[in-house]
């Protein structure tokens, strides 16, 4: 299997995680390659706002001076959830670590 390059204008990081994914799970078809592109782009996306939410703070003032939740919360929160639907389309899932809820015994 070739290794396909990612799309341009991508960040260096998710151009590693679309490399990685590509690699690890042979995804060379070419929905696989669209979700994988959705998936880095929503990376990035969700990336930016949280630097921005991380250099101007959690909540900001409106124009009547008032706190308000900053609004690239919902921003990253939508990205977030369309890198999880991408991996879930392309059947990547996280192992899971325990079979019952709670903590594991010894702990």
């Amino acid at each position: 299997m070739a290794i396909i390059k990612p799309p341009k204008g991508l960040s260096t990081d998710a151009r590693k995680a679309w490399a990685a994914l590509q690699e690890e799970y042979g995804i060379d078809d070419p929905a696989g390659l669209q979700l994988l592109a959705i998936f880095a782009n929503a990376f990035d996306r969700a990336k930016d706002c949280k630097a921005a939410i991380d250099r101007e703070g959690l909540q900001v003032k409106d124009r009547f001076g008032q706190l308000k939740a900053h609004p690239l919360i919902t921003s990253e929160r939508d990205a977030r959830g369309q890198m999880m639907t991408a991996l879930k389309a392309l059947n990547i899932g996280v192992e899971v670590l325990h079979d019952k809820p709670g903590r594991p015994p010894g702990r």
